[in-house]
């Protein structure tokens, strides 16, 4: 394996100059990251402290962007990947990311297909149930993902963002928002009771595991190499912004529909269905389907995108045990994941065929739970347990002499990262806390 510190520059021609075509990658991570799981907790910070936590949402997206842009500048500074990285610092990353990723796999399989298959089920009432809509939903998101490569994902993912966005801004600008209080809201404000809350709501919304596989989407886009650190950033940053006027447009509908009207949503993703009856209430059925068109782009859109990047995260792990795991496609190290063709070998490799499965039966089990509170808290446990992880280490690697000194962290990345992973921290400690001992 080489140097982590060697800089490899990729031959060839110039970046493009019409950048905004390029845009995807980051599209791919931000959509992944935000799923129905996240629509609920912004709906309900709206619903209970109005517009007063605009600011958390924001902030939780700059944090995003942090995160993105320092593992994408991993990957294009140093030649390498992330999980080349985790390996420098020693065995403890190896293990910690090895029994996570295949705990969390099996979690978040039947989480995200029951995600899917929720709205699929209001949709059509007379037709199968949640679990079987979420088990077709899983079986869909496989054959999306084990048929086609990383250029196809994209598109798709693309397409359910736009549908996310124009259904979701659209249903916010239809309510009315209060522009000045809306403003106002970007003044950071604590109201009482909402400490953790807020802490969860920056924190939370777009911080999953995938955070970690946009540098595998920016190679398998054919990103390779310092020249285009410039590209990666705008890709980065376009996309959390897109995200960011999402999540405010949840936040609108949560203040609008639900504070005003005092009304309470349930627990877990079942809470999007109580918005769904609200809007129906007062704009009829079509805003309500439309907006459970959007439910399902979100929750399906995370399912695509899990299915495809922490497959390659896994089989990048699987390379650095068994080299032969993948094989090389007309020459070159198995064990090089930043080589596009080399990460073309991966999504066809029996490592990654075989954790798509993993995600995709195995979980299905769990759908026939009845009520799978365990599930949501184990989850929620979980993913509070990756991103300090995330945070820290890449905090470690980008201060060191693994990345060339012109790429490492400087004060406002550095900044951002130690504050990511100290919030990441309590809230894990806050998760471990609330668990039913």
């Amino acid at each position: 394996m080489p140097s982590v510190a060697k800089t490899r520059e990729e031959t060839g021609s110039e970046v493009p100059r019409a950048r905004w075509r390029l845009i995807g990658p980051g599209l791919v991570v931000a959509a992944t990251g935000v799923g129905a799981g996240d629509l609920v907790a912004t709906a309900v910070a709206g619903e209970r402290f109005g517009y007063t936590l605009v600011w958390a949402a924001v902030l939780g997206c700059l944090i995003k962007v942090a995160l993105a842009e320092a593992t994408g500048r991993w990957h294009l500074a140093t030649g390498t990947t992330l999980f080349d990285g985790w390996q420098t610092l020693g065995r403890w990353a190896v293990g910690y990311f090895a029994v996570y990723v295949v705990v969390w796999g099996f979690v978040y399989g039947a989480t995200g297909m029951s995600a899917s298959g929720l709205p699929l089920a209001a949709l059509f009432p007379e037709g199968p149930s949640v679990r079987t809509w979420g088990i077709l939903s899983g079986l869909l998101g496989l054959a999306c993902v084990w048929f086609n490569r990383y250029a196809v994902v994209e598109k798709l993912m693309t397409a359910f963002v736009g549908v996310m966005f124009v259904v979701v801004v659209g249903i916010a600008i239809r309510v009315s928002p209060d522009l000045p209080a809306l403003g106002a809201g970007l003044w950071p404000t604590l109201p009482d009771g909402s400490t953790l809350y807020t802490l969860s709501l920056i924190g939370g919304v777009g911080g999953t595991i995938t955070l970690a596989a946009y540098g595998y989407w920016v190679t398998a886009k054919g990103w390779t190499g310092p020249r285009w650190m410039p590209m990666m950033r705008l890709d980065n940053r376009v996309a959390y912004a897109t995200t960011g006027l999402f999540v405010v447009a949840m936040l609108v509908i949560g203040a609008e529909l639900l504070h005003a009207a005092d009304i309470a949503l349930a627990s877990g993703d079942r809470g999007l269905l109580d918005v769904g009856e609200v809007l129906e209430a007062r704009f009829g059925p079509a805003t309500a389907n439309l907006f459970l068109i959007g439910f399902f782009a979100a929750s399906f859109s995370s399912v695509i995108g899990v299915w495809h990047g922490v497959s390659l995260l896994f089989t990048d792990f699987v390379v650095r045990l068994w080299p032969q795991a993948v094989g090389t496609g007309g020459g070159g190290d198995p064990a090089d994941g930043t080589d596009p063709a080399q990460e073309r070998a991966r999504e066809r490799s029996w490592p990654f065929r075989a954790y798509l499965l993993w995600l995709t039966f195995p979980p299905m089990g769990l759908l026939w739970l009845d009520q799978p509170i365990g599930l949501i808290v184990t989850y929620g446990v979980l993913g509070a347990f990756f991103m300090p992880f995330l945070a820290l280490t890449l905090l470690w690697l980008l201060n060191s002499s693994r990345v060339p000194g012109e790429w490492r962290n400087g004060p406002v990345s550095n900044v951002m990262l130690a504050g990511s992973g100290l919030l990441f921290l309590v809230l894990c400690v806050q998760q471990i806390r609330d668990l039913p001992w």
